[in-house]
């Protein structure tokens, strides 16, 4: 029995080894979270887990956590105790603790957390100075036997190196990014890409945003002039007033005065009641004309005196009123060459481009097409409710290879309707014939390959729901060892449900 139980011991610590060396060749930080939580859970044999990292060490707002069996709620007083108790001792010891039952620890058992959840053995572990891994049973489960501490604290320090260099990979990643310096000082978050020709956007955005002047934003349709005018008032003293916005072309020339200045009653034949223009509802804010070359040079002469002396009168109103506005302007046209054809006035024009800022066609900023067709997928997926819903490689590398005429926009509606097609078919994965249904390629029927692919990550992704993503236990089901169970999620690019 001696002999066995030895020979356990090393099969169990080799295992162990094994599965560290495997988690070393990780480079996903949220895999490696999810891989190393299972191990821990496996090696303690505990019901419930937490695990976070941070490259700066700052656990109590982690870069990367994952939990197994804990509730959002659960979670959220796993992390406030970070700064108290148990993990805070932990981290600040450098050392592995545990207690025997929390419920009826004189240290925790007046937690309203620790009431609430029952909470009874409870070990936590330091990852080197990067992380925290926490794992607990509920009250009424076993004490963790007397060999897992000694065990835990072994693999969260063997652990440590291979989560510096996923935290570090990681760090290379986002420094790669050339947008990242702007995004950290400017209010950018609504504007997706990582392109070196966005990044220049964003420079002139830091210039022209402080500078309460006019502007004039070019760039081809569908590019985002409207979400980066929006953009350029957010990071301004404007930030909190109002954003008008008037599409020119909509605005029928007979019309633009009383729209854009408002009317007293009696003014014109419709003018039943005063109404209140465009640019009062703008005071102490922002006036948006979109499609700007669409004006007439009657509308542009009216236009131009607001801009020059910041006073507008209503039609039929006694006298002329001040104007607090900034106003930004956009177009998809040539204005330069505008004014060389007499069609669009060379004083407005040089009036609202004194540091314009151009948008550029999505064609120059190919870097952005990835992260933006995942945004427009997950924002496709939250809005219609489709669940979790992700783009295959596949279609990926095909959005990145095909021509967007429509830009920004266009991409935005194919993915969408991809989305939707694949929700339709039951598959939670979109596939290039689900982005470009009327292409060539995409008429031919599904290949025996792309099928049995399809099964098989609908399959194991159905495998490991029904066992809350337990890794081992699938892979035991499935039939297939550990380590390829998790290449296959990373090829299927399967992704645990929140």
């Amino acid at each position: 029995m001696g002999a066995r139980s030895d020979d356990e011991t090393v099969r169990r610590e080799r295992d162990v080894f094994l599965r560290i060396l495997e988690l070393g060749a990780e480079r996903d930080p949220r895999l490696f979270l999810d891989q190393a939580l299972e191990l821990f859970l496996e090696l303690t044999g505990a019901q419930l887990g937490y695990l976070a990292l941070s490259s700066s060490g700052a656990i109590d707002t982690p870069e990367f956590e994952t939990s197994r069996g804990i509730d959002t709620q659960a979670t959220s007083d796993v992390r406030r105790s970070i700064s108290q108790g148990i993990i805070a001792a932990a981290l600040s010891q450098g050392e592995t603790i545990q207690t025997l039952s929390a419920f009826a620890d004189g240290r925790f058992s007046d937690r309203p957390s620790v009431k609430r959840s029952q909470i009874g053995a409870v070990l936590c572990a330091p990852i080197g100075s990067l992380g925290v891994v926490y794992v607990q049973e509920t009250r009424g489960g076993r004490p963790f036997p007397p060999d897992v501490e000694q065990y835990a604290a072994l693999v969260a320090r063997l652990l440590a190196p291979a989560a510096r260099s996923v935290l570090a990979d990681r760090a290379a990643v986002v420094t790669s990014d050339p947008t990242r310096p702007y995004r950290e000082r400017l209010r950018l978050d609504d504007i997706v890409g990582r392109s070196a020709a966005l990044a220049n956007v964003f420079r002139h955005v830091g210039l022209v945003a402080p500078l309460d002047i006019d502007l004039l934003i070019t760039g081809p349709s569908g590019t985002g002039k409207s979400q980066l005018a929006r953009a350029i008032i957010a990071n301004s003293r404007r930030a909190v007033g109002p954003f008008v916005e008037v599409n020119c072309a909509a605005v029928p020339e007979a019309l633009f005065e009383s729209e854009l200045f408002g009317a007293r009653r009696g003014a014109h034949s419709t003018a039943f009641h005063d109404t209140e223009g465009r640019v009062a509802a703008a005071e102490g804010g922002t006036l948006f004309l979109d499609e700007i070359a669409e004006l007439s040079l009657s509308s542009q002469a009216k236009l131009l005196t607001l801009l020059q002396a910041r006073t507008y009168q209503p039609l039929g109103a006694p006298a002329p009123r001040r104007a607090d506005i900034r106003v930004i302007a956009a177009t998809n046209s040539d204005l330069a060459h505008a004014v060389e054809e007499k069609r669009f006035r060379e004083d407005l024009y040089y009036r609202l481009s004194v540091m314009p800022v151009d948008v550029p066609a999505l064609a120059a900023r190919s870097d952005d097409i990835a992260p933006l067709a995942r945004h427009f997928c997950e924002r496709a997926a939250e809005r219609h409710g489709l669940g979790t819903i992700v783009l295959t490689r596949d279609a990926i590398s095909a959005c990145e290879a095909h021509d967007w005429p429509g830009n920004v926009r266009q991409l935005a509606h194919a993915i969408e309707a991809g989305a939707i097609r694949a929700a339709g078919s039951g598959r939670q994965s979109v596939h290039p014939s689900d982005v470009f249904p009327a292409s060539q390629d995409a008429a031919v029927a599904e290949t025996l390959g792309e099928a049995t692919r399809a099964f098989q990550a609908r399959y194991i992704r159905d495998v490991l729901t029904s066992v809350d993503w337990n890794v081992s236990e699938a892979a035991r089901r499935l039939d297939v060892a550990r380590s390829h169970l998790y290449t296959l999620i990373r090829t299927h690019d399967i992704r645990r449900e929140r």
